[in-house]
């Protein structure tokens, strides 16, 4: 039963990982403009947070504090930020 959780958590882990990255990158390709247009915080500065949360995500995994902070982060970029910025 422990190596079934134990997957279980570190395919969590992974995946968390994943969809930071995911943020990260779709933060670096979106054009610096729309994010101020948009109503949003500068490109410099999710940037940062998206950068911040993937390096909170490696370090310390999903059932950690810090892994949660960094994968709300993320999840707040892919569901808030990048529709408005897309739209532009």
């Amino acid at each position: 039963m422990d190596i079934l959780s134990g997957g279980l958590l570190s395919l969590l882990a992974w995946t968390c990982l994943a969809v930071a990255v995911w943020a990260l990158i779709d933060c670096a390709i979106r054009g610096t403009a729309a994010f101020p247009a948009a109503g949003k915080l500068t490109k410099p500065a999710w940037l940062a947070i998206t950068g911040g949360a993937v390096l909170l995500q490696f370090l310390f995994a999903f059932p950690h504090i810090f892994g949660i902070a960094a994968i709300v982060a993320s999840i707040v970029y892919l569901v808030d930020v990048r529709p408005a910025v897309k739209e532009i």
